[in-house]
């Protein structure tokens, strides 16, 4: 690697300086405050843009600002300039947004300069390629967003929320900086990239105990099970605050993960917690999300299981699916906040009933059965045109292929008409073919950035069958429910699944989120 300028690495500091500029202008028009953030975000996009041609044509490169224990490193490689381009273009979609949504607020201008701030620690995040810079901007992140969860300080629900995130996202803090520490004094460096070639592929007691540390910090930064409460309690901070947290800040976990990848796949301890974590999460977020009525509710229902399959990716050692999952979810993720003010009237105007039929045992059984045959097909395919896939590939697209057998079932049903039967036959060959092309995709673009999937051994052949059967059985309850939704004992199982079983009370009690919340 090249040490040269980075192109991307001024994205952060253009953010920083519209920032200051709002600050100082105090007397500033709120009609000329309104465009800035959009501008500098757009510009932050073009400086993006322009890393990924630098990449390109001159190939990976760093930045050195320090040397030594305290280097501070921005990199340039297929993760770093990808995340940076996500990160500015939803930040750029976000800020775009914000500029008309808080129109004549009293404080529209601190909003932008915070939304701006935080955008440019994310920015300064998806860049670092040194410990402490990973450290200082996760730091920053969770100040900046404390911030703006109490843009609304009079709500209670707003200090509750801001208490429970300051305590569970420095919490994570704190394990990222005792795993740094523990790198240093393992391998003498804090440099990413050496990291992996000082600590070996057999760890020491040292580095292992560091990468329990980070594999903690992404945890608590992914909202995994059981702290997965706060990130449900953000939505009295204004919509902007919520798509950007949920599509991009939120997967800054994910993306330690993925930097850290070597060092993490080499811990089997660190994978298998990820495996039964993130599927543990996936799933519990999945089952508490059909239960919710408030559409921002159920979506951040919704995040907390992407987050936890995301997890699961990486503990499969997926690390190119994990950074496609990201992308996919960032986009949709923004998308579904920025556009949740208008999807109870878009339900409305449609005026359909719920369900066209219901399928009664015999359709259940015979869907999952087509759809794994026509998923089994298609890997076969697949396998001989670009060679044998790897069990953990297969088990994650057979989860998937899991959730396309809920729709088939309903095209099997006695009352399905024929149309429908053919297009939801249609819709599972089409997720088959699509999950396929995509890891080709994700192997071609990040595959040589990451290390390869790793050899199933027992421990690996037990989670897979774990995770597949557990994914299986919650999709066949799913798919069943409509039959057994009546009985009694359903509606009170409902009220339970929709309080997330009282888990994130209980933490409320352990951690005085009430008392937050009341007025001082």
């Amino acid at each position: 690697m090249s040490s040269l300028a980075l192109l991307p690495s001024l994205a952060p500091l253009l953010l920083l300086a519209g920032a200051a500029l709002l600050h100082v202008r105090q007397g500033t028009r709120p009609l000329a405050v309104r465009p800035l953030g959009e501008r500098l975000s757009l510009a932050a996009l073009l400086l993006a843009v322009a890393g990924t041609a630098q990449l390109i044509l001159a190939g990976p490169g760093q930045l050195t600002l320090l040397d030594g224990t305290f280097a501070l490193i921005l990199r340039l490689d297929a993760i770093s300039v990808t995340m940076t381009v996500l990160v500015a273009f939803v930040g750029w979609v976000v800020m775009r947004y914000a500029r008309t949504y808080l129109a004549g607020d009293p404080g529209e201008k601190n909003f932008q300069g915070l939304m701006l701030t935080t955008l440019a620690a994310v920015l300064v995040l998806v860049q670092a390629g040194s410990l402490p810079v990973l450290v200082l901007a996760f730091a920053g992140i969770g100040l900046c967003l404390r911030k703006l969860l109490l843009f609304y300080a009079d709500r209670p629900a707003a200090r509750r929320a801001a208490t429970k995130f300051t305590l569970v996202w420095h919490a994570g803090d704190l394990a990222l900086f005792l795993s740094s520490v523990l790198f240093l004094l393992g391998t003498g460096t804090v440099d990413i990239a050496r990291l992996p070639i000082m600590a070996g592929t057999d760890l020491s007691f040292t580095t292992h105990l560091a990468v329990a540390f980070l594999v903690l910090a992404a945890l608590l930064k992914t909202a995994a099970f059981p702290l997965h409460g706060w990130l449900t309690e953000v939505m009295e901070a204004p919509t902007p605050v919520s798509a950007l947290l949920h599509a991009g800040i939120i997967n800054a976990g994910g993306f330690l993960l993925i930097r850290t990848a070597d060092l993490v796949q080499a811990s089997p301890g660190a994978m298998g917690t990820l495996v039964a974590l993130g599927g543990l999460t996936a799933l519990f977020g999945a089952v508490v999300m059909l239960t919710q009525s408030a559409v921002k509710t159920a979506l951040a229902w919704s995040t907390i299981s992407q987050m936890g399959f995301m997890l699961l990716q990486c503990g499969l050692g997926l690390w190119p699916l994990a950074l496609l999952h990201i992308i996919a979810h960032s986009l949709y993720k923004a998308h579904a906040f920025l556009s949740s003010g208008g999807a109870v009237a878009a339900v409305a105007r449609i005026r359909r009933p719920g369900l066209i039929a219901v399928p009664g045992f015999g359709a259940v059984a015979k869907s999952f059965a087509v759809a794994l045959l026509l998923y089994a097909v298609v890997s076969l395919v697949f396998t001989l045109v670009a060679g044998p896939k790897t069990p953990q590939a297969l088990a994650i697209g057979a989860m998937l292929i899991f959730g396309v057998a809920y729709l088939v079932a309903q095209g099997f049903a006695d009352a399905a008409p024929a149309e429908l039967t053919r297009r939801t036959g249609v819709s599972a060959v089409l997720v088959a073919l699509a999950y396929f092309l995509f890891q080709l995709v994700s192997h071609a673009l990040w595959g040589h950035a990451v290390p390869a999937v790793p050899t199933a051994g027992p421990l690996e052949w037990a989670l897979i069958v774990l995770a597949v059967f557990s994914f299986g059985l919650v999709a066949l309850a799913q798919t069943l429910f409509p039959l057994w939704s009546h009985h009694p004992a359903a509606t009170g199982l409902r009220v339970h699944v929709a309080n997330g079983f009282y888990i994130n009370a209980l933490l409320d009690r352990m951690t005085g989120g009430y008392r937050a919340g009341t007025p001082q």
